[in-house]
């Protein structure tokens, strides 16, 4: 299979490494472009894919591309891919829809839309896709070996992409926000701001392992570590008495 990559950044990058690192495809089978030259030039040089020339030259010479473009950008993109028909486009694009990708291709393409998180930078990403009207079942199952070099990937219907966008396509923010918020917290307790962050971050991690490796549910975890009338007890209440599950609610 000959891959093509369409925008050189950091979630191109991420996801060309866990591909090449997981043995899809050999760096000679990835085509690859970005306007902006010094991208492509790193690219190449870094992983040894070979470069195209345009966007139309990726997708003549590819069986499958992986569209890692911004939004503002997409259309003017997709107008840029030539005359042949018949590939795989995965999209990464936020907010860009199925139908409006395959009117702007007239629907000479199939079409997937996927919505990755950044952890996908270190193999630990979590992502969601939907197919589109042409869309087969074998181009899901390439879509889950491409996205599952870098993670956690799952199937839904287009119309929850947007409820995946909140629970973790944007979930990411969220966890940094708590840690800033613990880290400050321990500071005003006393701790060292580095010894707090450290304590915070290794807390985070250790506790998406457990869950992970557990196989118990979040609320049985919660459970397990909350003594009664303890001082994890009583943090918890002050998070239900503030109204927690609602905030939660409200930004997602």
């Amino acid at each position: 299979m000959n891959l093509g990559i369409i925008g050189c950044g950091k979630m191109g990058q991420a996801l060309l490494g866990g591909i090449l690192n997981a043995g899809i495809v050999g760096p000679s089978e990835v085509r690859v472009f970005d306007p902006v030259s010094a991208a492509v030039e790193y690219t190449v040089s870094k992983w040894g894919v070979m470069a195209a020339g345009s966007n139309a030259e990726v997708v003549g010479q590819s069986d499958a591309v992986l569209l890692c473009v911004k939004p503002q950008t997409f259309s003017a993109m997709l107008n840029e891919l030539g005359d042949v028909e018949g590939r795989l486009l995965i999209s990464i694009a936020a907010g860009i829809r199925i139908s409006a990708m395959e009117e702007w291709t007239k629907g000479a393409h199939r079409i997937v839309r996927v919505m990755p998180n950044t952890p996908a930078l270190v193999r630990k990403g979590a992502s969601a896709y939907a197919l589109g009207s042409s869309a087969t079942e074998g181009d899901a199952a390439l879509t889950e070996r491409l996205l599952g070099s870098v993670g956690y990937v799952t199937r839904v219907p287009e119309d929850l992409i947007d409820a995946v966008t909140a629970v973790s396509g944007s979930g990411p923010a969220y966890v940094f926000f708590l840690v800033e918020s613990m880290v400050r917290a321990g500071v005003n307790l006393g701790l060292e701001e580095t010894t707090a962050l450290d304590l915070a971050i290794h807390t985070v991690a250790g506790a998406a392992e457990l869950m992970i490796q557990s196989g118990e549910s979040p609320a049985t975890l919660r459970e397990n570590v909350t003594s009664p009338n303890g001082t994890t007890f009583a943090a918890l209440e002050s998070f239900r008495a503030n109204g927690f599950d609602r905030i939660v609610n409200e930004a997602l």
